[in-house]
């Protein structure tokens, strides 16, 4: 069974992080051609949160609990846990 409350706030937090990049790299495109056109930054930026969600709908290592009972124990394969 999926923890939804736990799968929401790390899936939130990925997409956050994703819309914020997004954003970054859409200003950034836009600076060097002298015009930043807002509403491609915006349109861009919650297309990719969106379409970081719908991934998050895969699975989260920080939120399996069959991997890991609590975030902060979480290795990754091949990790020795030090």
């Amino acid at each position: 069974m999926r923890n939804w409350k736990q799968w929401f706030k790390c899936a939130g937090v990925r997409a956050v992080k994703t819309v914020a990049q997004a954003a970054i790299a859409s200003i950034g495109v836009a600076a060097v051609m002298s015009d930043v056109d807002w509403v491609a930054v915006v349109s861009s930026a919650i297309l990719a949160g969106i379409l970081s969600m719908l991934t998050s709908l895969a699975g989260l290592p920080e939120v399996d609990s069959a991997v890991t009972p609590e975030i902060s124990e979480y290795h990754y394969p091949g990790d020795d846990g030090k």
